[in-house]
């Protein structure tokens, strides 16, 4: 019996319209790590660690997705996606020097977070990168684009970072609209260059093993270093979560992977590019 693959085609990925090419920003004039307090979250341990711990992945994450791009960018004869692309360098780089600059506010605030980074540069990068094929590498950029823009989704509609501080909140908002705004851009330099339906799914579990592992490992390594025991820790994250019971596993990532896993998937076909427009028309950018 022929097993039969279905491909991801130009016909199924293209999207209904084509929104403007995305803008290279600076960070919001209040997004300055140096005031953050050590649990700027709400004030609760847990809460913190969990975006800490992501935060530690997105210098050396961001520099990878950019050069998995760069590989394939002279096989591209479309003007439009070549200038997507490269506004997409220039807003993972600004990115990049923002969640530098938080870094370095956690080696202020006493937290021992370099052997770690060590570690996971050292895997991630210097092992299995190296072991990817490039078109693998961009698979693996697309799905993690599309994760980055649903946690982005999250946050502007559900207003889940109203309890941190402000400058992690302004930097954070704009972080997550400048991933929707080029959300589609990977994917689409992917559709082009690679377009099986296999190499999309081999990218989709690539990431999500590596951003579930290397976040987990983060946020433990950080946690570890409180003074207070973890069993302390969850109590009052439960407390101050209260009576929400959303699962941000089950319906943020799950029901996200489930939608990247149709053959017809395109990341703009989610509809939430007016999220982003509404937070940048609101900050002035």
């Amino acid at each position: 019996m022929r097993l039969e693959v279905p491909v991801m085609t130009q016909a199924d990925a293209v999207p209904p319209a084509k929104k403007t090419i995305p803008k290279v920003r600076r960070p919001p004039a209040g997004a300055d790590p140096g005031a953050l307090p050590r649990h700027w979250f709400g004030g609760v341990a847990l809460f913190t660690h969990v975006s800490n711990g992501v935060n530690l992945l997105f210098p050396a994450g961001e520099r990878f997705f950019v050069r998995s791009v760069r590989h394939f960018e002279a096989r591209l004869d479309d003007p439009r996606l070549r200038a997507e692309v490269r506004a997409f360098y220039g807003q993972e780089g600004s990115h990049t020097k923002a969640h530098e600059d938080v870094i370095e506010r956690l080696r202020e605030q006493g937290y021992e977070v370099d052997r770690f980074l060590r570690f996971y540069e050292w895997l991630a990068y210097g092992v299995i990168e190296r072991l990817s094929t490039p078109a693998l590498r961009l698979a693996a950029t697309a799905a993690a684009e599309h994760f980055t823009a649903i946690m982005a989704e999250d946050a502007l509609e559900r207003r889940v970072l109203d309890a941190a501080h402000p400058a992690m909140r302004e930097l954070l908002l704009w972080h997550a609209a400048e991933e929707i705004e080029h959300r589609a851009v990977a994917f689409d330099v992917l559709a082009q260059v690679a377009p099986g339906y296999l190499t999309r799914m081999g990218g989709l579990a690539y990431a999500t093993v590596t951003l579930a592992g290397f976040w987990a490992l983060g946020t433990a390594m950080l946690l570890r270093q409180e003074e207070a025991p973890l069993r302390e820790l969850l109590a009052a994250a439960k407390a101050a979560r209260g009576d929400d019971d959303r699962q941000i596993a089950r319906d943020v990532f799950w029901a996200g992977i489930k939608d990247y896993a149709r053959p017809g998937f395109h990341p703009d076909h989610r509809g939430n590019a007016g999220l982003a427009q509404a937070y940048l028309a609101s900050a002035g950018a």
